[in-house]
């Protein structure tokens, strides 16, 4: 084992130990659970990328993005012109870069996964898979039920879409229940943007869709382990809620109409959201700026966040050179969302990080766990479930910090494994 690897068993160890003592109970530390949930991210990752075959699979999923990428391209240029892109330009380009436009590139692309997610669900091919991923969480980390499913279904659905669906139990979760099921919906992604975020990685990190095939997965092992530690269950607790997803549409026309309505609203949402959080980040930074330099520099926002997160990122693998750089990307992710993040790591904002760096930094930035999504996922909760509003509140913060830690810990589990391994 090299010091980059034992570097990240440390961070891996460090986050658990973090989260242990802010527990609401740390004589009842899950220990099967942890065990299981860690062992069952590194065979996630061995079986994506280690096992012989297995890229096969994992070309078949990069060539499926870069069709739906195509294909997406193709309908958001009918509707836009040349403003999506491509080769048809009517000026003369001095800037590639500049062709490359979020509204027109990233934002359709959602749309459409939304509407073909829909489609295969209605085929019960999603359905097929939520299952068997809910045959893994329960025989590695045993859990049941509907706390099985929620899981199950975030690492396919949404923050927002997954407590919709099992909104009939939401008023019967225990509290340990509820908290894991906020704190996996922070840390997973939707499966509508999952190709959105390879369609951005796609020139600067190798096998893009690989990695956010794999960090999609990875964080909900990890955020059911940290939530368990931070709020374990109750011992007295003996009641299992089997549940079903209530999911239905009515013929695959009627699943492509309602995929569609949804990928719109997703899309208009991130499109907001990332206004909105740009244009606060800026405020912040204006009024930051009434200090005037600091050692030289402007004070920002990033640099601060660059400066307070960069123990965790060495924590995370990174050679501390790296450090501060990879910490203002997860501070960028916390306060303006992934899509920022990945953004500026593609544009070359990362420029300096090493592979490795790049990779692991894949995997911490693959998660919801940021400010916006504090308001979202309290919104939703409790308009679901009114009669648990104090509940939900008092928890939503403390499932940021969880789930925001889960994504790192990803990372340190993938930075645990040979560099061999995840760069293929």
């Amino acid at each position: 084992m090299e010091w980059g690897n034992a570097q990240s068993l440390l961070g891996l160890i460090v986050i658990v130990f973090v989260c242990w003592v802010f527990s609401e109970d740390r004589k009842r530390f899950p220990w099967r659970l942890v065990v299981g949930a860690s062992v069952l991210q590194a065979l996630i990752v061995l079986a994506l990328f280690a096992i012989p075959g297995s890229q096969v699979v994992l070309a078949a999923f990069s060539r499926a993005v870069d069709v739906l990428t195509s294909a997406s391209q193709e309908g958001t240029a009918f509707v836009f012109g040349f403003l999506a892109g491509g080769s048809a330009q009517p000026y003369a380009v001095t800037n590639q870069g500049g062709l490359f436009i979020f509204a027109f590139q990233v934002l359709p692309q959602i749309i459409v996964v939304s509407a073909i997610s829909a489609v295969l669900w209605h085929w019960g091919v999603l359905r097929w898979l939520v299952r068997l991923f809910g045959f893994l969480f329960e025989k590695s980390m045993g859990l049941k039920g509907a706390e099985a499913l929620s899981v199950a279904l975030n690492v396919f659905l949404g923050n927002i879409e997954t407590p919709m669906v099992i909104r009939g139990w939401l008023y019967k979760l225990s509290r340990a229940e509820l908290f894991v099921l906020m704190v996996v919906g922070m840390s997973s992604v939707a499966g509508s943007v999952m190709a959105a975020y390879a369609l951005i990685l796609k020139s600067s990190v190798p096998n893009a869709a690989g990695l956010v095939l794999a960090a999609s997965v990875l964080s909900a092992p990890a955020g059911v382990a940290l939530a368990r530690i931070l709020v374990p269950e109750r011992p007295d607790k003996v009641e299992e809620l089997e549940a079903q997803p209530e999911l239905r549409y009515d013929g695959a026309l009627d699943a492509v109409v309602q995929g569609v309505g949804n990928g719109l609203t997703v899309a208009l949402n991130v499109a907001a959201i990332l206004i909105v959080a740009v244009a606060l980040v800026a405020l912040v930074d204006s009024m930051l700026g009434v200090f005037g330099p600091v050692w030289g520099s402007p004070l920002t926002s990033d640099r601060v966040f660059g400066t307070v997160l960069t123990p965790l990122a060495w924590l995370m693998g990174v050679p501390w050179s790296e450090a501060p750089e990879t910490a203002r990307l997860l501070g960028v992710k916390l306060t303006r969302t992934e899509f920022t993040a990945y953004l500026q790591l593609a544009m070359g904002d990362g420029d300096g990080l090493s592979v490795r760096s790049r990779i692991l930094l894949t995997y911490a930035l693959c998660g919801f766990s940021n400010f916006v999504t504090v308001g979202t996922t309290a919104l939703g909760l409790t308009v679901l479930a009114p009669e648990r509003k104090n509940e939900i509140l008092g928890l939503v913060w403390k499932a940021l910090v969880a789930a925001f830690l889960a994504n790192v810990m990803s990372g340190a589990i993938v930075g645990i494994l040979p560099l061999a391994v995840i760069s293929r």
